[in-house]
Protein backbone atom coordinates (compact mmCIF):
# COMPACT_ATOMS: atom_id res chain seq x y z
CA UNK A 1 0.00 0.00 0.00
CA UNK A 2 1.27 3.99 -0.97
CA UNK A 3 1.16 6.31 1.43
CA UNK A 4 -1.40 9.02 0.05
CA UNK A 5 0.43 12.03 -1.24
CA UNK A 6 -1.03 15.31 1.15
CA UNK A 7 -2.50 17.94 -1.39
CA UNK A 8 0.46 20.58 -2.48
CA UNK A 9 -0.29 24.24 -0.52
CA UNK A 10 -1.09 26.73 -2.62
CA UNK A 11 1.80 29.60 -2.86
CA UNK A 12 1.56 32.83 -2.07
CA UNK A 13 3.92 35.35 -3.30
CA UNK A 14 4.45 38.35 -0.67
CA UNK A 15 6.94 41.47 0.15
CA UNK A 16 7.31 42.16 3.59
CA UNK A 17 9.71 44.72 5.45
CA UNK A 18 11.74 44.73 8.29
CA UNK A 19 10.86 48.00 9.68
CA UNK A 20 13.44 49.14 12.49
CA UNK A 21 13.87 51.85 14.59
CA UNK A 22 17.15 53.70 15.55
CA UNK A 23 16.55 52.07 19.15
CA UNK A 24 16.90 48.51 16.67
CA UNK A 25 13.02 47.53 18.00
CA UNK A 26 10.88 46.00 14.68
CA UNK A 27 7.57 46.80 13.81
CA UNK A 28 4.79 44.37 13.87
CA UNK A 29 1.44 44.72 12.31
CA UNK A 30 -2.36 43.28 13.02
CA UNK A 31 -4.66 42.85 10.42
CA UNK A 32 -8.19 43.74 11.57
CA UNK A 33 -10.16 41.31 13.21
CA UNK A 34 -7.30 39.10 13.81
CA UNK A 35 -5.03 38.38 16.43
CA UNK A 36 -1.41 37.95 14.67
CA UNK A 37 1.37 40.16 14.55
CA UNK A 38 3.66 39.86 11.26
CA UNK A 39 5.97 42.06 9.37
CA UNK A 40 4.35 44.99 7.42
CA UNK A 41 4.00 44.13 3.82
CA UNK A 42 1.67 41.85 1.24
CA UNK A 43 0.74 39.91 -1.83
CA UNK A 44 2.78 40.59 -4.88
CA UNK A 45 0.67 41.57 -7.94
CA UNK A 46 0.35 40.43 -11.19
CA UNK A 47 3.41 42.24 -13.73
CA UNK A 48 4.92 43.80 -9.91
CA UNK A 49 8.17 43.52 -9.05
CA UNK A 50 9.06 42.45 -5.10
CA UNK A 51 10.25 46.18 -4.41
CA UNK A 52 7.21 47.64 -6.19
CA UNK A 53 4.95 45.47 -4.33
CA UNK A 54 6.38 46.35 -0.95
CA UNK A 55 6.34 50.09 -1.81
CA UNK A 56 2.34 50.06 -2.56
CA UNK A 57 2.13 48.03 0.51
CA UNK A 58 3.59 50.04 3.12
CA UNK A 59 1.62 53.40 1.71
CA UNK A 60 -1.53 51.57 1.90
CA UNK A 61 -1.05 49.98 5.60
CA UNK A 62 1.40 52.59 7.28
CA UNK A 63 1.17 55.76 5.10
CA UNK A 64 4.61 55.31 4.82
CA UNK A 65 6.18 56.51 1.28
CA UNK A 66 9.41 54.84 0.27
CA UNK A 67 11.86 56.17 -2.52
CA UNK A 68 13.21 54.14 -5.07
CA UNK A 69 16.30 52.29 -3.71
CA UNK A 70 15.77 52.50 0.46
CA UNK A 71 14.40 49.17 1.17
CA UNK A 72 17.51 46.95 1.26
CA UNK A 73 16.74 43.47 0.10
CA UNK A 74 17.43 40.70 2.76
CA UNK A 75 16.74 37.83 1.61
CA UNK A 76 13.85 34.93 1.19
CA UNK A 77 12.01 32.99 3.52
CA UNK A 78 8.84 30.32 3.59
CA UNK A 79 6.53 29.48 6.21
CA UNK A 80 2.86 28.63 6.43
CA UNK A 81 0.57 31.28 5.79
CA UNK A 82 -0.97 33.22 9.10
CA UNK A 83 -4.56 33.94 7.62
CA UNK A 84 -4.89 31.53 4.77
CA UNK A 85 -5.27 27.76 5.99
CA UNK A 86 -3.09 25.02 3.33
CA UNK A 87 -1.14 27.97 1.90
CA UNK A 88 2.20 28.96 2.46
CA UNK A 89 3.70 32.35 2.07
CA UNK A 90 6.87 32.86 0.38
CA UNK A 91 8.43 36.32 1.41
CA UNK A 92 10.63 38.51 -0.65
CA UNK A 93 12.51 40.19 2.80
CA UNK A 94 13.41 43.91 2.30
CA UNK A 95 15.05 46.27 5.14
CA UNK A 96 13.88 49.91 5.73
CA UNK A 97 15.70 52.00 8.72
CA UNK A 98 13.23 54.60 9.62
CA UNK A 99 12.83 57.53 12.55
CA UNK A 100 9.58 59.01 11.75
CA UNK A 101 6.82 57.70 13.17
CA UNK A 102 3.96 55.50 11.55
CA UNK A 103 0.36 54.92 12.14
CA UNK A 104 -1.99 52.08 11.08
CA UNK A 105 -4.35 52.42 8.04
CA UNK A 106 -6.51 50.40 5.70
CA UNK A 107 -7.20 47.22 7.37
CA UNK A 108 -3.95 47.61 10.23
CA UNK A 109 -5.79 48.06 13.25
CA UNK A 110 -2.36 47.84 14.98
CA UNK A 111 1.17 48.42 15.08
CA UNK A 112 3.83 47.47 17.80
CA UNK A 113 7.70 47.96 18.12
CA UNK A 114 9.27 45.10 19.53
CA UNK A 115 12.68 43.73 20.40
CA UNK A 116 14.04 40.82 18.53
CA UNK A 117 15.75 39.62 21.57
CA UNK A 118 12.56 39.84 23.88
CA UNK A 119 9.86 39.46 22.19
CA UNK A 120 6.28 40.48 24.03
CA UNK A 121 4.01 37.64 24.78
CA UNK A 122 1.90 38.62 21.40
CA UNK A 123 0.67 36.28 18.80
CA UNK A 124 3.24 36.42 15.87
CA UNK A 125 2.91 35.09 12.59
CA UNK A 126 5.34 31.96 11.61
CA UNK A 127 7.19 33.69 9.45
CA UNK A 128 7.98 36.53 11.82
CA UNK A 129 8.61 33.97 14.77
CA UNK A 130 10.68 31.35 13.45
CA UNK A 131 12.34 32.79 10.21
CA UNK A 132 12.57 36.85 10.68
CA UNK A 133 13.17 37.70 14.16
CA UNK A 134 16.16 34.42 14.64
CA UNK A 135 17.42 36.16 11.47
CA UNK A 136 18.07 39.25 12.99
CA UNK A 137 19.43 37.92 16.26
CA UNK A 138 21.81 36.05 14.68
CA UNK A 139 22.59 39.76 12.99
CA UNK A 140 21.16 39.45 9.52
CA UNK A 141 20.93 42.71 7.81
CA UNK A 142 23.48 44.58 9.97
CA UNK A 143 26.34 46.72 8.30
Amino acid sequence: MTPANPPEESVIRIAAAVIADPDGRVLLVRKRGSRIFMQAGGKIEPGESPAEALRRELREELLLDLGAGVAEPLGRFAARAAHEAGHRVEAEVFGIRIDRPVRPAAEIEEIVWVDPFDLPPIEIAELSRDHIMPALRAGWGRR
